[in-house]
């Protein structure tokens, strides 16, 4: 609190300022001219000592802080010591290059150039290959500054992010591009159509929609949800469309009212199958956003589901289960039966990831195993892969690849050969926390004149160490990758 000092003849005594006076006073300059006629400005104001003491305590923790990140970075280049690594601070951004400034302006939360959907609060650390004379390896690493990464998708040239912010990054040529965020719900699953439109699923139960603007380049917005707001209308007035998930408690079939878990595309059915922990798998159709099917799939929370060959789907779960359901006409419509059970263990499904050339499904489990079957019209198991120690947490197939991340911080990159057994052609091992996503892309061709067959691929993996990591892996690769 400000406060104005009077000297008379009798004495000094205390008067507030008025609200415009206080305004337009300098706090300084009050202070100054208490202390100037005697008055003890810390018996006032405490705080003012306190604080002073608290800025020396926060410098300290500050300094400390920057040497740490400045022990531990990886980067080639070299950031100014009196900077703080915030999210805040423009100067660690992707998109602010002069390290050797500092902004003019206070990095403060309020501030709409400052804020985190503005600048990301991600840092981009880049690996030059060629220090090691390998073209397999890690190339790069994005790391997030707080939350862990728990799904992500690749589409052209762009990759999604998804962490326990609520919040999805758009990363174009591995640099920040932009960004659109959720009300609310860690986004743990998305997958992204050829119309341009992203399917998220969050762990309040809800799946949003967005698209990409034609008109602004890197402009998302949200368009809507599933189920729709008029579907969803049309069925609460029906009490046949609810279902006793508890006593005392029922729920609109057509929405999940657990974590959405998973999502997978048949982008040539036009279909996007969703699972969740309430035990349900729900069919929508793209063309209409309409919820064709809800099934009680599984006794336990559903952890994953993939599109497969031949009309299949697969379906992990919980209850140790591998199910195989397909789709078939029925009447004017289609309908998803159960044809077969693969496996059925204590041991929890975690991952699925199907080879829809070769006609094989990979099923990844808590035991750290991922058994394999093959074969269109009859699947028949065709081995066990171990290369985990503890449970395999995703997995993602790349052409004759397999990739397997685990609990135990590593990937595997196994190959399917032509006789179809599988080897194992490295372990990526840079991760300090557990592997919870994988992707991969094809890596486009640089004119270099490869040989014919040496496909090679860029591989993305989120981590509950706070990163993404940038690999390349290739099919003909023979040494372990470190």
């Amino acid at each position: 609190m400000v406060i104005a000092t009077e000297t008379t003849s009798g004495g000094s005594h205390h008067r507030r300022l008025t609200f415009a006076a206080f305004l337009n006073s300098d706090p300084a300059a009050e202070e100054e001219e208490q202390r100037s006629h005697g008055v003890d400005v810390d018996a006032i104001n405490p705080s003012t000592s306190n604080n002073s003491n608290n800025n020396m305590n926060m410098n300290k923790e500050v300094h400390y802080y920057q040497q740490r990140q400045s022990n531990a970075s990886t980067t080639s280049g070299e950031s100014s010591p009196n900077q703080v690594l915030s999210p805040w601070n423009q100067t660690y951004s992707p998109y602010y290059t002069d390290t050797t400034t500092t902004p003019s302006m206070s990095p403060s939360p309020w501030n709409q150039t400052y804020s985190p959907y503005y600048k990301s609060p991600w840092i981009y650390q880049r690996r030059n290959m060629d220090d090691d004379g390998t073209d397999n390896g890690l190339v790069g690493t994005i790391v997030r500054q707080d939350g862990h990464v728990y799904s992500l998708a690749a589409s052209g040239d762009l990759l999604f992010t998804g962490s326990d912010s609520k919040n999805i990054r758009v990363w174009k040529d591995l640099k920040d591009f932009t960004g659109f965020k959720s009300t609310s719900g860690l986004v743990k699953a998305i997958v992204i159509t050829g119309d341009n439109r992203i399917f998220t699923g969050h762990q309040d139960g809800k799946i949003r929609v967005w698209r990409g603007s034609k008109s602004r380049t890197g402009s998302y917005s949200r368009v809507g949800s599933l189920p729709t707001l008029k579907e969803f209308l049309t069925k609460s007035v029906n009490p046949k469309n609810y279902v006793e998930v508890r006593r005392r408690k029922n729920v609109l079939k057509i929405r999940h009212y657990d974590a959405v878990s998973c999502l997978s595309l048949n982008e040539e059915l036009g279909l996007l199958y969703s699972g969740s922990w309430d035990k349900t798998l729900k069919v929508w159709r793209l063309s209409d956003s309409k919820c064709l099917e809800s099934i009680q799939a599984h006794d336990d929370a559903i952890n994953t589901v993939a599109a497969g060959f031949d009309d299949l789907l697969f379906t992990g779960s919980a209850d140790g289960t591998l199910k195989v359901w397909k789709r078939e006409l029925q009447g004017k419509g289609t309908k998803h039966f159960l044809v077969n059970v693969l496996i059925k263990q204590e041991n929890a499904v975690t991952a699925l990831a199907v080879n829809l050339t070769a006609a094989v499904v990979y099923c990844g489990s808590s035991d750290g195993s991922v058994n394999f079957w093959e074969g269109q019209k009859y699947l028949s198991h065709g081995g066990t892969l171990c290369g985990h120690r503890m449970a395999v947490l995703c997995l993602a197939a790349a052409g004759s690849l397999v990739l397997s991340g685990g609990a135990d911080k590593n990937i595997c990159v196994w190959r399917r050969n032509g006789d179809g057994t599988h080897s194992c052609l490295s372990v990526l091992m840079d991760h300090v926390g557990p592997v919870k996503c994988l992707t991969a892309v094809e890596e486009a061709e640089d004119g270099d004149g490869g040989q014919k067959g040496d496909q090679r691929w860029i591989v993305y993996s989120g981590s509950l160490d706070k990163s993404v990591k940038v690999w390349r892996v290739t099919e003909t690769a023979s040494t372990v990758i470190g």
